[in-house]
């Protein structure tokens, strides 16, 4: 594939992102009422739909152009459940684990999908109670969505960091900023993929699986970078899901501003240094373990570098894409994530200041609940 043959992907985007939903009362876990989801459906149509867990519900925005246009699709989306949720005592909450629910007591939704899945995972299966964000880059030519997808693993972990929200397991404070990832794990067909010398080989690994008939599509190849299975696009699924919404925007913006990046790279017959997945794995560690406050591997120099500092040069070296696609602001705040810390940061400090203050542990875990539904419906029109 020459450079001259490459015709410009269109870097259209989109957002999935998946809530807990609680009791405003207990703050624990609940299953939706069917007519919850009903409502949601008569509401927001495909724009919604339940997940793994009958304690979750997934939404997806329409194909955006615009990142003004993403954020807007986000307002209603979690300001319209927020409100449908309220008129049954319960609300969303963007944060990838509960603080305190036991896996144990939750249960999968009554699709045969998901009990299929359930009966194949087992123990693995029970303990998935965890909420994701992935994002779209529309890249439409097969080839270019491999190659690209080699080059983008490298600045997977960068956006990780910036994602973090689960902190807490079953009301332990695990010392990880994204135990998510942990969970996420013990799956297979998981993990940081390895690279692929393009299309075929992608279709040509998936297939030994089909044939096989160990799963029925790549939807059940569940990496932290795919090509996606129902779309021409990069889908990045390595996040955690950010409580904050506008949290949410700037990493959808860096991740298809890095494509684009990596794309204007080709086009100059350059590319970004591959690097084996041991060492990519390394920082994907210490992202999930020591969040923005942390250190990275900068491979190049073969030193640990203040991720503050990594993030710079990635916005620098993304400046011109930024620009094309009209996301420098939401690029930017990025640098307010590091200084503010992300949701894991405020979580733990939340549930630290209460008990400083003399509450339990279960009501410090409840009031962290409190901040994050606050958090995860601030700004939304129609919040309940």
């Amino acid at each position: 594939m020459s450079a001259m043959a490459l015709r410009d992907p269109s870097f259209t985007f989109g957002i999935e992102e998946e809530y807990h939903l609680v009791d405003r009362a207990t703050r624990d876990l609940a299953a939706a009422p069917q007519e919850l989801m009903d409502a949601c459906l008569a509401n927001l149509g495909g724009q919604v739909s339940p997940e793994f867990l009958k304690s979750q519900i997934e939404i997806g925005t329409p194909v955006c152009r615009s990142f003004r246009d993403m954020r807007r699709h986000l307002v209603e989306l979690r300001g319209t459940i927020g409100r449908i949720a309220a008129s049954y005592g319960l609300a969303p909450m963007a944060a990838s684990t509960h603080p305190f629910a036991h896996f144990l007591h939750q249960a999968p939704t009554d699709k045969a999908r998901y009990k299929a899945l359930a009966q194949d995972l087992q123990a693995v299966g029970r303990r998935l109670v965890v909420c994701g964000m992935h994002v779209h880059a529309g890249i439409e030519d097969d080839e270019l969505r491999i190659d690209l997808m080699n080059q983008v693993r490298y600045f997977l972990p960068h956006l990780l960091i910036l994602s973090t929200s689960s902190p807490f397991w079953e009301g332990e404070n695990t010392g990880l900023k994204s135990y998510r990832l942990s969970v996420m794990d013990e799956l297979p067909r998981t993990g940081m993929p390895g690279r692929l010398s393009g299309w075929d080989e992608y279709q040509q690994t998936v297939g030994v699986l089909v044939k096989a008939g160990v799963i029925e599509d790549a939807t059940k190849i569940w990496w932290d970078l795919r090509p996606s299975h129902r779309f021409p696009t990069l889908e990045m699924r390595i996040t955690d899901v950010c409580t904050r919404l506008d949290d949410a925007v700037s990493i959808a913006a860096l991740f298809v501003c890095i494509c684009r990046m990596l794309y204007r790279l080709r086009r100059a017959n350059q590319s970004w240094r591959m690097y084996p997945v041991f060492l990519l794995e390394e920082n994907r560690w210490r992202a999930q373990r020591y969040g923005v406050k942390g250190t990275l591997f900068d491979f190049g120099q073969g030193t640990l570098v203040p991720f503050r500092d990594l993030l710079g040069e990635i916005q620098a070296l993304i400046a011109e894409d930024a620009a094309a696609l009209g996301c420098e602001s939401e690029v930017a705040h990025a640098g307010r994530i590091v200084e503010e810390g992300t949701s894991a940061d405020r979580q733990v400090a939340t549930c630290e200041r209460l008990l400083a203050a003399g509450a339990t542990r279960r009501e410090a875990l409840a009031g962290v609940v409190d901040i994050l539904i606050a958090e995860t419906l601030d700004g939304c029109q129609a919040q309940g």
